[in-house]
C-alpha cells in the first residue's frame, strides 16, 4: 500500500535534512587603515595568534614624552605612525615563555629576565620587542592621556604599590585599565622591557638607539608599578637598566608589523 503525502511531510518534519555546515570565517587580517586623530576613532581589534591573543594599533601620531615630566621625559615631539602594528595584549606569561620567573602562575607575567631573554623570546615568536615610541603609542594614543584610561591615577585599574601586596597579579586582572587598542597592565603589575637603549629626546629611530646588536647600553623599561616617583606608572615615565639586569618586576610584550 502506498504512503499518503501527509505521512511523508510527517516523516520529513521528524527527520529534516541537516543543515549545511556553515564555513568558518577566516580570522582578521592587518589591512591598510586610515590613521586616527582621537582615541575614540579606534575600535580595538584582537586576533589570537600562536595561543597569544594581539590587538591592533592603528597608524596616527602623537606627542611623546611630557614637557611637565622628569628631566629625561623632555622635550615632547610628535612621533607619526604610517602603518598599523600589533601588540601583545598582555604582558608575557610564566606559561607562555615556558619557565617561571620570581612568581609562579602560569598567568602570572614573566619577570626576572634579561632584557636580550625578553628580545629573543619575541623573536622565536616572529615579533620583536616594542620600540619606546610603539609602547608609548599604544598606550597614550593620539589623546596623549597620562594614563591608559585618562590623566587620573584611579587605584581600581591598575596592580601597583598599593594593592599588590608586593607581588605581581594575573595579566588582565584590571580589565578597566585598558588602553584605547585594548592593551591591558600597559599601566602597572610589571615594567617593561622595551627595544630602544636609554637616550635624550626627542625620539629619533634612527639615530643609534635601536640597534639591538649593542650590548653596551642601558635599554629602557616603561609602565609599571606605581611608587615614591611621581605618575610612576604613567605613560611618559622611562627608566633604564643594564642589559644583564634582572628584575622581579621587570616583564615584556611583543609586537608583530603583520600578522
Amino acid at each position: 500500500m502506498g504512503v499518503s503525502l501527509a505521512a511523508l511531510a510527517l516523516l520529513a518534519a521528524c527527520n529534516p535534512t541537516p543543515a549545511a555546515p556553515t564555513a568558518t570565517p577566516p580570522p582578521p587580517t592587518t589591512v591598510p587603515v586610515e590613521p586616527v586623530t582621537a582615541n575614540a576613532d579606534w575600535t580595538p581589534v584582537e586576533q589570537t595568534v600562536d595561543g597569544v591573543v594581539m590587538v591592533q594599533v592603528p597608524p596616527g601620531c602623537f606627542m611623546m614624552g611630557s614637557d611637565a615630566g622628569r628631566r629625561d621625559e623632555r622635550p615632547a615631539s610628535q612621533v607619526c605612525f604610517t602603518a598599523p602594528y600589533w601588540i601583545d595584549k598582555t604582558e608575557v606569561t610564566n606559561k607562555q615563555f615556558g619557565s617561571e620567573g620570581a612568581f609562579p602562575g602560569d598567568n602570572q607575567p614573566r619577570g626576572n629576565l634579561l632584557w636580550s631573554e625578553a628580545r629573543d623570546f619575541c623573536v622565536s615568536r616572529g615579533g620583536r620587542l616594542p620600540t619606546e615610541a610603539e609602547w608609548e603609542y599604544a598606550g597614550r594614543g593620539p589623546d596623549n592621556l597620562m594614563y591608559p584610561w585618562g590623566s587620573d591615577l584611579v587605584g581600581d585599574f591598575l596592580v601597583f604599590d598599593q594593592n599588590n601586596n608586593n607581588q605581581t597579579a594575573e595579566v588582565g586582572s584590571k580589565p578597566d585599565g585598558a588602553s584605547w587598542v585594548g592593551a591591558l597592565d600597559m599601566a602597572g603589575n610589571v615594567w617593561e622591557w622595551v627595544s630602544s637603549a636609554y637616550a635624550r629626546y626627542p625620539y629619533t629611530a634612527t639615530d643609534g638607539r635601536e640597534d639591538l646588536a649593542d650590548t653596551t647600553v642601558d635599554r629602557v623599561y616603561r609602565g609599571g608599578v606605581h611608587n615614591y616617583i611621581d605618575f610612576g606608572a604613567g605613560m611618559t615615565s622611562r627608566f633604564s637598566a643594564d642589559q644583564e639586569t634582572r628584575d622581579w618586576f621587570v616583564g615584556f610584550r611583543c609586537v608583530k608589523d603583520t600578522l
